[in-house]
This record gives C-alpha cells, structure tokens and sequence, in this order.
C-alpha cells in the first residue's frame, strides 16, 4: 500500500446508525523507496485508522457511578473488558479519560427500563451502568457480567468515552467532553456457549444473532468486535474481552 493510500485510510470516516467513527486499528508503514542508508535502515511507522461509532441507543441514562464493577448483584457469565483508549493521530495512550459502558442483563433488561424486554425483575436504575477512568497507559478495566439480548438487537454492550470530566461526591461525574460512542460486540460461537447457561436460557425473547443485527457490519475489531479469552473450562467460568478504542482528540 502506498503512503497515499494509506493516509486516505487513515482519515476516512464511515457513518452508521446516523454516528460518525472511532475504534481504533494499529499497523505499521514505511518509505517506499530506499533510504540513504539503504533498505535496512527503513523504520516502521505506526498508523492509526478511524472505524465505525454506532449510535447511543435509548436506554443511555445520564449521571452514572465511576466504578471498575458495574455487575451489582446480577447473575451471568462472568466479564472481564480491558479497553484501551489512544489518539487516533498519534496512538499514543489517553490517560484519565472516563469510559462508560451499559447494557442489558441476561434477560434483555436495562436498569431504569425494566420491562421494556418481556420480563419483571427489581429495578434500581443503576445495574451494568458505570465508568472507570483510564490510567497513563489508556487501560480501563471494567468488570461486568456478558450481556443477555433484547428483541430485535444481537448482544452488545454501549460505550462512551469521556474526557476532562469531574468527579462528584455522589460518586458520578459531569462535565468534560465525550470524544466517542460505540458499541462492543461478541464472537457468535461464544454467544452460543453462554445462551444455554441457566440464567439467559430463561429469556424468553428470540435471540438476534450477529449476522442478522441492523447496527453490527460485520467489520471485526473495526467495529467494536471484542477479543474474547475463556477464563476457565466452561461459559459458566467467565471471559476477558479487549479491544482497543481511538478517538479524535481534536
């Protein structure tokens, strides 16, 4: 690829569910030519290509809790994410910004909307809600449970990324500036493993698989597809999901 082509790459912006892009890849270049030196001496350049945003959704609520375990009390597989924040320009790290994240249950239930799925469960308007400020590194770890489905919707989880925020006494924040929105997804044939476990074979919505989802493009890590790594033998064990996130900072 030419450095034409890849600078196109890199600053192409793909619109979809009416959002502009974000959600990083990371590769390297060089020259095409020879240097002065000769062709050894030719050293890697990292590139930073925009990807997909997908759209917020209805079910965001403003004002939740900074906190690394958004889980409460809810049953499901467990869910580790490590999500890495970088500039798109320069792949450098974003220290303190704040990523937030939501999603359903395993029933298909927001917190502050139950119901909207078919199924009646307490409501207190914060579960599988929060965000976690990154480190010097960009890292956000945030512990969860893998999200159940909700009619017409593959499994997904909602992320937004924040920066220059305040942090309040209630333990929320406000302020600052939201660099991003996007969407995480998950591999099909883990989804497979964890819709038999107990708590999301009683949800009693058909289930929309990744293929037949009107947000999800099909476009791997570019478009918020999750790296899953089981963490034990079974779906009843867990899964650490990663993936790496670039925003415009400017």
């Amino acid at each position: 690829m030419s450095m034409t082509e890849t600078s196109i790459r890199r600053r192409t912006v793909l619109i979809a569910g009416g959002a502009t892009a974000a959600t990083l890849t990371v590769g390297a270049t060089a020259p095409e030519g020879p240097s002065a030196a000769g062709p050894a001496s030719a050293v890697p350049v990292a590139v930073c290509t925009l990807t997909k945003e997908m759209t917020e959704g209805p079910y965001y609520l403003d004002g939740q809790l900074v906190r690394a375990d958004v889980s409460e009390d809810k049953t499901g597989v467990p869910l580790k994410l490590t999500l890495t924040v970088v500039d798109d320009d320069t792949c450098a790290p974003l220290g303190n910004a704040l990523v937030e994240i939501w999603h359903c249950d395993a029933l298909g239930e927001y917190s502050g909307f139950v119901g909207g799925n078919g199924h009646d469960e307490p409501d207190n308007g914060t579960f599988l809600r929060g965000g976690v400020l990154t480190g010097s590194d960009g890292v956000a770890r945030i512990t969860s449970v893998y999200p159940g489905w909700y009619r017409g919707r593959c499994i997904h989880i909602h992320v937004k990324v924040h920066t220059d925020v305040t942090l309040t006494s209630d333990g929320s924040f406000e302020g600052g500036q939201e660099l991003h929105t996007g969407q995480l997804f998950f591999d099909e044939a883990v989804t497979e493993d964890v819709a038999e476990v107990a708590a999301y074979a009683a949800n009693t919505v058909p289930r929309t698989t990744l293929a037949q989802d009107s947000i999800y493009d099909d476009g791997g890590a570019a478009s918020g597809l999750l790296t899953l790594t089981a963490l034990g033998g079974s779906a009843t064990s867990g899964y650490a999901g990663t993936l790496t996130l670039g925003v415009e900072t400017g």
